[in-house]
């Protein structure tokens, strides 16, 4: 029986895969924008914007910050973090209540982000959000917990 051709040759000589690393900022930036082009294409949002804001000290080193981006009616925050010396003082809560306004001026109608159960799960949860999925095992022996809020108009 003849072996089965594509449209490139043999299936045999597909290339190998293997993995580089030292490029990945590169290649997550790639990645990103391909992803986004499909996703936009299919839900017709065109409209992602990444954002991000810190706190400074008076050496202009970063005592907190926040990281994400809006998408079609979402906020994502993937990225919140507060020196441990300045945590317990608002400055998480200054900067999530600064990425809900921004949220909602952006006409965003719900605030998404994740935490590991050995993170801040009662910060956020104090905050509002709720807890709607969790993967355990990640990382092992912990879990990954995801949470919503939604966002009232002021």
């Amino acid at each position: 029986m003849p072996r089965k051709q594509s449209k490139t040759g043999p299936l045999h000589r597909r290339r190998a895969i293997g993995l580089r690393l030292g490029d990945a900022p590169e290649i997550e930036a790639f990645l990103a924008d391909r992803i986004y082009e499909f996703n936009a294409r299919a839900t017709g949002c065109f409209d992602a914007e990444v954002f991000s804001a810190t706190q400074r000290d008076e050496s202009d080193a970063i005592r907190a910050g926040v990281y994400g981006y809006t998408w079609c009616g979402c906020c994502y925050v993937s990225y919140l973090w507060v020196r441990e010396s300045e945590r317990e003082r608002g400055i998480g809560t200054a900067l999530l209540a600064a990425v809900e306004k921004h949220a909602r001026a952006r006409g965003c109608k719900v605030v998404l982000l994740a935490t590991h159960s050995f993170q801040a799960p009662r910060f956020y949860e104090r905050l509002g959000y709720v807890q709607e999925a969790v993967v355990r095992d990640h990382p092992v022996g912990h879990s990954s917990l995801h949470f919503a809020k939604h966002l009232k108009r002021p």
